[in-house]
């Protein structure tokens, strides 16, 4: 789980790097940027496209992470102060819960619930200023973004990882996402006069460390960890945000903002520790189905005996 907590704090460099490094007032470009060279280098590098199912599934799950979920992020964050743009980013881990229960049969834990809204208390401190005003178009995209990656989260736990591994899933996703934005890009944006020798480390760094490394950080998490607990890792992006701004922009930090930094880290710690429950039901269920097929870190399928007769050809079996 931890090995996923370093994606949030990767994308808590984002605003320091978009705005210290990236050409002003270029979202899509900076979206597209970050997905579509990572995602083509990471294909030549896997060599595998998706087959079956997952021809469809990583189209779903590109324009839900990748696709939809970018242009949404950006408007919010341009529309809406940036404390407002968290706090409704941290209201995920509630449709993560939410989402988990008719997909995947998880009841939320009280205990989760909780942390989460401590949590969301906590990165209200952190980032909110009383000068902040709200805007019906940032704060819908912000809604509607939250929604969208709280689904994608939900749906990558569902389907888990392909059999060509968690690079392709990766790059198929990064690739797909960034090749649907590319004509966004070119259509509203266009393409910069010139570019600077800090641009290009603002894009390199976007793109290998946050789409490649995060990314693949990320979905091994999404894949692994139940989507409440996912989720709940993002209330570290505003507070790694916040740090950066106190050591590299000089920003002070007050002690109520500290207290709230204490809270989101309490919250995520207690959300580890937190798990969903199956549904009942769900235990006594014969057969196999497909929400069995990726266990949880740290539980293992219920042992079958690999030595039973083999049955006769009237019988039904569920191939579910």
């Amino acid at each position: 789980m931890w090995l996923t907590a370093l994606a949030p704090l990767i994308w808590g460099s984002t605003y320091f790097v978009t705005t210290e490094l990236l050409p002003a007032d270029r979202p899509l470009l900076a979206a597209t940027v970050r997905a579509l060279p990572a995602g083509l280098v990471l294909l030549l590098f896997v060599r595998k496209l998706p087959h079956g199912a997952w021809r469809w599934r990583a189209v779903v799950l590109a324009v839900l992470n990748i696709g939809a979920f970018f242009p949404l992020l950006f408007l919010s964050a341009y529309r809406l102060p940036g404390g407002v743009s968290a706090i409704v980013a941290a209201l995920q881990p509630f449709v993560a819960a939410g989402l988990g229960y008719p997909l995947l049969r998880l009841v939320p834990n009280p205990r989760m619930l909780v942390a989460g809204i401590v949590g969301l208390g906590g990165v209200t401190l952190v980032v909110l200023r009383a000068t902040a005003t709200i805007d019906g178009l940032g704060l819908a995209a912000g809604a509607a973004g939250t929604m969208i990656m709280a689904t994608g989260t939900v749906l990558g736990r569902r389907w888990g990882a392909p059999p060509e591994g968690l690079f392709a899933l990766t790059s198929w996703q990064l690739a797909i996402g960034g090749a649907l934005l590319l004509p966004v890009t070119l259509g509203f944006e266009g393409l910069p006069a010139e570019l600077t020798g800090r641009n290009v480390l603002g894009f390199g760094y976007l793109s290998v460390f946050g789409a490649i490394l995060a990314y693949s950080l990320w979905f091994r998490g999404v894949t692994r960890l139940q989507p409440t607990q996912v989720s709940m890792l993002g209330l570290l992006s505003p507070v790694m945000a916040a740090t950066i701004g106190w050591i590299a922009l000089d920003q002070a930090l007050g002690g109520w903002q500290l207290v709230g930094a204490a809270m989101a880290l309490g919250a995520v710690a207690v959300g580890a520790l937190s798990p969903a429950r199956p549904r009942p039901a769900l235990l006594h269920r014969a057969g196999h189905h497909a929400l069995d097929e990726v266990p949880l870190e740290g539980e293992e399928h219920p042992q079958r005996d690999d030595h039973r007769q083999e049955r006769p050809r009237g019988d039904h079996v569920d191939v579910r």
